[in-house]
């Protein structure tokens, strides 16, 4: 065959693999949109049975007992989880994130059914939950469905995975560019002219088909809205600077309780969340707003119909705490609508405030609410774009621009400042994966200053010349941070600022007056990558490290020989990370009853020092893979196990604990 004949088979294939790719796209969007629909359906049966049925006849008994409507709820969402999902590496999107970053957008698709079930009965029961993060879950894992089906390439899995929760969004919100923003900003990190289309085909499709079944109007009715006096932009300003500081807490408070429920992990399920739900039914004796999603509250507050600054402040005060509880306590659900929930608390009841302060430049209390909502989403989530797009597209209020951007920008520098990762990067940053756009990061960007850096040995502003060269020959460094009286960094002295100085002068001088007094230094949360360049550009042998809140405030000091221990230790982190890689995509594809466990071989174990084939492993169980230091390998039979090593099985049944005794030093043979 020719070159010329090959070249045009080449390219006939290349087009009918993007057509097939946009024609999935197609189906993504649909079958995302109809999900979505039948989704928002079992939520507004499961509200009706809940809250018209089962809450009115309890409350007849006791007003009390309508407590007992959201631990009806956890307990059944406790057995749900427990007998048809399984646990789970990650919840919700943050486990979406995982998985196009690592696994090729794989995920176990038929687990949503379940999981979309226990989703609209947690939030219809009134756990204090959002529907966003379910619906990014049933367009996700439909587009890596179809993937899977089709065996594409992982690049085209993942674009399918970010059109599928981008169609998510636009069908929970009637909002299809939001969507494509939150598939790019979120779930890929990235614009590439492959995914960009087809994100955008099925982020349309999927809210066409919203459209035509649920109507065209926006998510929530408001008000026109104009923006009276440029000294509003003040108050917006001052909104942001409190949503930033929200938005970290909400982010800690989710992490921090889920921590705390982890002590109570040996209670059954079932009885943990119906404990939860009975919790939440509790306060929802007294503010019954909290239940569920909140949409209704929040658009009596944007359409001034608002209970009062108190009312408004204890609502975004229980929906900060209550939400961490539900979904630390097994509920299942999202965090992206409370978010929208305590902004528009928040927003609500400041803009009341300065209402009230400044009667004079009649201050519209919604437009803060609504403000608010952006502002605290996108301290949040940290995804500026889409909190913005998202409450244009919610809203139809062209008018708000302005003022929104002001208070988002604000909102999410301060959140970061306060709380470096959002709260789905936290997740993954918290099992030991840290991502930037969407992609594993390189060798030396895993690693931060903090981490490397070593307590530096430092000298005091009045030390001599003399007593400076001693200090090198006794500790064989080239330099040091030189500080003052109160311990404050001045600068740092070398060497080479030594030799300058004729020796005959060493006893009279001190090092201050020849030390560098123009300081390189480095932040404790930069990249390892960031500090090497930093060193090579200025060609210094050694980095400050100080505080970001004081510059002056020494931490520690990084070396170049640092930065080769730093190396070593990212190619063991990346050699971890190759391994929860391939159990992920090993955990995408086993049925359900089968589970990916991974298990470390320790000291004293019947396992230890013994060749595969020699032991007596459990009949439900298969080797998959075997990580020893930085080397991933699969195993065989002639491999002996030593302590500190990794397995990764694929178990059934009672295996996975059989598994761990064998690898664990309470069983000897």
């Amino acid at each position: 065959m020719q070159g010329s004949q090959i070249r045009k088979l080449l390219a006939n294939l290349q087009r009918s693999e993007t057509v097939l790719h946009v024609g999935v796209a197609l189906l993504v969007g649909l079958a995302s949109g109809a999900g979505v629909w039948l989704f928002k359906f079992l939520i507004e049966l499961f509200h009706k049975l809940s809250f018209e049925s089962l809450a009115p006849a309890l409350s007849s008994i006791a007003p009390w007992m309508v407590a007992l409507v959201p631990a009806t709820g956890g307990i059944l969402v406790g057995l749900i989880s427990r007998y048809l999902v399984g646990q789970e590496r990650h919840h919700g999107v943050a486990g979406i994130m995982e998985a196009v970053a690592l696994a090729g957008g794989r995920l176990r698709y038929t687990r949503i059914p379940a999981k979309a079930v226990a989703s609209a009965l947690s939030i219809g029961s009134g756990a204090s939950v959002g529907p966003e993060d379910p619906s990014v879950q049933i367009g996700a894992n439909i587009g890596s469905m179809f993937g899977q089906w089709l065996r594409l390439s992982d690049e085209r899995m993942r674009s399918l995975v970010a059109a599928g929760a981008a169609s998510g969004i636009a069908a929970a919100f009637n909002a299809p560019i939001a969507g494509v923003f939150f598939a790019l900003e979120i779930i890929l990190g990235e614009i590439t002219s492959n995914s960009m289309g087809v994100i955008v085909l099925a982020s349309v499709i999927s809210a066409v088909f919203t459209q035509a079944t649920s109507g065209t109007q926006p998510a929530f009715a408001v008000p026109s809205y104009a923006l009276n006096s440029a000294w509003e932009l003040l108050f917006y300003l001052g909104l942001g600077f409190l949503a930033g500081p929200v938005s970290a807490l909400y982010i800690r408070l989710l992490y921090r309780i889920h921590e705390l429920y982890d002590n109570f992990r040996s209670l059954p399920r079932w009885l943990q969340t119906g404990l939860t739900g009975l919790l939440v039914g509790g306060v929802g004796i007294f503010l019954p707003q909290i239940f569920g999603v909140g949409y209704e509250t929040i658009e009596a507050v944007l359409n001034n119909h608002s209970p009062g600054i108190l009312v408004l402040l204890a609502l975004m005060i229980a929906k900060l705490v209550l939400t961490p509880i539900s979904l630390a306590g097994g509920f299942m659900g999202g965090v992206f609508a409370p978010s929208l929930f305590i902004g528009a608390m928040l927003g609500g009841a400041f803009g009341e405030m300065a209402a009230w302060l400044f009667p004079g430049l009649e201050i519209n209390p919604p437009a803060f609410a609504m403000v608010g909502m952006a502002a605290v989403l996108a301290g949040a989530v940290h995804t500026p774009l889409t909190a913005i797009i998202l409450l244009f597209e919610m809203t139809n209020d062209y008018h708000i621009i302005l003022p929104l951007m002001f208070s988002v920008v604000v909102s999410l520098l301060i959140s970061q400042r306060l709380q470096g990762e959002s709260v789905y990067t936290l997740s993954l940053l918290r099992k030991g994966i840290r991502l930037d756009r969407g992609r594993d990061l390189e060798i030396l960007e895993t690693l931060t200053a903090g981490e490397i850096m070593r307590p530096a040995e430092t000298l005091p502003a009045s030390t001599t010349l003399a007593e400076a060269a001693e200090f090198f020959q006794h500790s064989r460094h080239h330099g040091a941070p030189v500080l003052d009286d109160e311990g404050h960094l001045l600068g740092v002295f070398t060497i080479q600022d030594l030799e300058q100085v004729d020796p005959s002068e060493w006893n009279n001088r001190v090092i201050l007056d020849v030390c560098s007094r123009h300081l390189i230094v480095a932040f404790p949360d930069e990249t390892a990558g960031a500090v090497l360049d930093r060193m090579g550009s200025y060609d210094v042998g050694r980095i400050p490290v100080v505080s970001r809140e004081d510059p002056q405030h020494l931490l520690g000091l990084v070396r170049r020989a640092d930065l080769v221990r730093a190396y070593s230790l990212a190619l063991n982190r990346r050699a971890v990370m190759r391994h929860k890689a391939h159990q992920i995509r090993l955990d995408a594809t086993t049925h359900p009853g089968v589970r990916v466990r991974e298990v470390q071989i320790q000291s004293g174990a019947a396992c230890e020092n013994k060749r595969i084939r020699e032991i007596a492993w459990p009949q439900d169980c298969i080797l998959s893979t075997l990580r020893r230091g930085r080397r991933v390998f699969i195993p065989h039979g002639d491999t002996v196990l030593r302590a500190g090593d990794v397995l990764v099985a694929v178990v059934e049944g009672d295996a996975g604990s059989l598994l761990e005794q064998l690898c664990s030093p309470q069983i000897r043979t």
